[in-house]
């Protein structure tokens, strides 16, 4: 019997999931959580086989939590299950260590087969997003200039963004400008709306 963790923050939908997989005959979903911060803990309390994360959670995103989750309990396969079918998001994915990315407007009846699939060592991916990613090309933003773009993201001031990281007012104008520059737009609101398009971010 192939246990399995669901992290999803939409009740409903995550209720549907575990319906729809405890339907199968060699599936018992064991764990539900609605936020990411529950993910490592429980899967490490619970044990499942397989860990089917969203990205978007409050308290940490599944991309945080798959790769600690890969690290901490390798046996685990994780499973990226996203509405947001973003290039960035799936080589984000790939790097923590995550057997699979799917996104959630595919066909219901595929899940289970997915899910088959990953656990007998098959990197199973969204076709279409595949080839995305691959036209796309890699994140040209470095850590850094992703933290700093992410602080921005609220409207935060220089100034804020300078106390929050522990940075100097220059050097936060410098890594903004970088990454405007990277995302050929004109000013950190577009880089940021850029940043999430493609899933950097």
């Amino acid at each position: 019997m192939t246990r399995v963790l669901l992290a999803e923050d939409q009740g409903m939908m995550r209720g549907a999931l575990a319906l729809l997989l405890d339907l199968e005959e060699d599936m018992e979903v064991v764990a539900q959580v609605a936020s990411g911060d529950e993910i490592v803990p429980t899967a490490l309390e619970a044990g499942p086989d397989v860990a089917l994360l969203d990205i978007e959670l409050p308290g940490r995103s599944g991309l945080d939590a798959a790769a600690e989750l890969h690290e901490r309990l390798p046996s685990c396969t994780v499973l990226i299950l996203t509405t947001f079918g973003r290039p960035g998001y799936l080589r984000r994915a790939m790097e923590a260590g995550a057997g699979g990315f799917l996104v959630k407007d595919g066909p219901v009846e595929e899940l289970a087969g997915a899910i088959r699939r990953a656990l007998a060592g098959e990197r199973v991916i969204d076709p279409a997003l595949a080839a995305a990613a691959l036209s796309a090309g890699p994140n040209p933003l470095t850590r850094r200039e992703c933290e700093v773009l992410s602080a921005a993201a609220d409207g935060s001031t220089v100034a804020d963004i300078a106390a929050r990281l522990h940075l100097s007012g220059a050097t936060v104008r410098n890594y903004l400008s970088a990454a405007i520059g990277k995302t050929s737009t004109r000013n950190r609101v577009e880089a940021v709306r850029a940043a999430r398009r493609n899933g950097w971010l």
